[in-house]
């Protein structure tokens, strides 16, 4: 792989010094001037990466019969912008051949790593502390579940219907293995309602946002789970709380979720990453493992493994997990797309998504005979409901080489925007769908 490798000023100065000139000029003292450039080239202004691949993606698409779709697929993974920054360094031999260190000792640079990685995402969450990862989203909401019993010892699970049909069904199952029960909360216009609770609770797990996009009353559901002392646990999508209040700081006690957004490519589903926080007092039932930051016997800067939880490393029924390896290389790509980013520019994308999202439901519920499904806040995804021939609807779509989106039922769509759809793509999927309808 080729990298790119910046030249400063300085460096530039001592590179001619080596070669004994005074400029880059002057090494082509040599050549004819007749045969030089003469002249300035007529150069567009300068790019952004993201437009540059769209323009080298418009020029090979040229090589294949057939264009690429537009996708308004979303339902838990999503078709974001993944800058080659992020390929670039995660590429590197020190990060790509380790599976995952189980000794991290011996690597310092994979320490820091996990250390970076967990401090960004204590900042996202709100919560104190987080481990290095799991495995991904759908396993890290039965792992919260199983620290909740843990915890309290108690034998149910209220569970949000708006949490990802994956992430309920992998709690379900594992779950029987526990003896423990799941009620499911049905949604009302969007928005959990939650059932009587008691003290045979032991945790309410909601969404943020939820499945259908709605954004949560999330202090509202965790005052109702400590009134019984239950655990609030959040499984929450990581870009849009750069724009919401932290989880942590309204009361949930366990932040969990999928990283898949976060500088990871779609690659048919997989592989990604789990993210895992906790608020102080559960730390000891936190799966997985902590890397933390020390000094030496000589004060020099340090990192090592603070905490390990699953159950090669402690004796089984002390473990809180055996299914938390740490997902490192997709972890690090996490906290590399982050970074990136930045603490401005995680703000800007979610509003970006915010208002594309306002855009695109404004003009598909215009049409007649869709309509939104609820009528709550929403950040990326959105559901509607189609009076008509949904399955013509969808074929019409997928012949203009468009993925409308996500089936919820006979007559509702799941639609997801992010930074990667433009408005020309949404009023083509407008434009569709109005011709198929009519």
């Amino acid at each position: 792989m080729t990298r790119y490798t910046s030249i400063t000023d300085v460096d530039l100065r001592e590179m001619l010094a080596e070669i004994g000139v005074d400029s880059v000029e002057e090494m082509f003292a040599d050549v004819p001037a007749a045969l030089r450039l003469n002249r300035s080239l007529a150069l567009q202004d300068g790019l952004s990466e993201q437009q540059v691949n769209a323009e080298l993606s418009a020029l090979a698409a040229r090589n294949i019969s057939a264009d690429d779709e537009i996708t308004f697929l979303g339902a838990g993974m999503y078709d974001h912008y993944v800058p080659a920054l992020v390929d670039s360094i995660i590429s590197r031999s020190e990060f790509l051949t380790p599976y995952t260190p189980y000794q991290p000792e011996v690597s310092q640079g994979g320490l820091q790593a996990m250390f970076e990685y967990q401090t960004a995402i204590s900042e996202l969450t709100g919560l104190p502390i987080s481990n290095a990862s799991v495995y991904e989203g759908p396993s890290a909401v039965a792992a919260a579940g199983y620290l909740a019993k843990l915890h309290n010892g108690r034998r149910r699970f209220v569970i949000s219907a708006g949490v990802h049909p994956h992430a309920i069904e992998a709690l379900q199952t594992l779950a029987r293995g526990w003896e423990m029960e799941v009620e499911l909360a049905p949604l009302e216009n969007g928005l959990t309602q939650l059932p009587d609770l008691d003290d045979g609770v032991s945790a309410v797990i909601v969404a943020q946002p939820n499945f259908l996009g709605a954004i949560e009353p999330l202090e509202e559901i965790a005052a109702a789970a400590h009134e019984v002392g239950a655990l609030a646990i959040c499984a929450a999508d990581p870009i849009p709380l750069g724009l919401l209040v932290p989880p942590g700081e309204q009361g949930i006690d366990v932040v969990v979720g999928e990283g898949q957004t976060l500088g990871n490519h779609l690659n048919y589903g997989g592989p990604s990453f789990g993210f895992f926080a906790v608020s102080e007092p559960l730390m000891r039932r936190l799966p997985g493992r902590i890397a933390g930051q020390t000094r030496d016997l000589d004060g020099k800067l340090g990192y090592v493994l603070t905490l390990q939880t699953r159950e090669q490393h402690i004796r089984r029924e002390k473990a809180t997990s055996n299914i938390c390896t740490a997902q490192a290389l997709n972890a690090l790509a996490g906290v590399i797309y982050l970074s990136w980013l930045g603490r401005q520019g995680l703000v800007e994308l979610a509003e970006l998504l915010t208002k594309r999202t306002a855009y695109a439901r404004e003009r598909l519920t215009a049409i007649p005979g869709v309509s939104a499904s609820h009528s709550q806040p929403v950040i990326r995804e959105f559901p509607v409901t189609v009076q008509g021939d949904l399955d013509g609807v969808i074929d019409a779509c997928h012949s203009a080489h468009i993925n409308p989106g996500y089936r919820l039922a006979e007559d509702q769509l799941l639609v997801a925007i992010t930074e990667r759809r433009t408005r020309a793509e949404i009023d083509l999927l407008a434009d569709t769908i109005e011709g198929a309808l009519a």
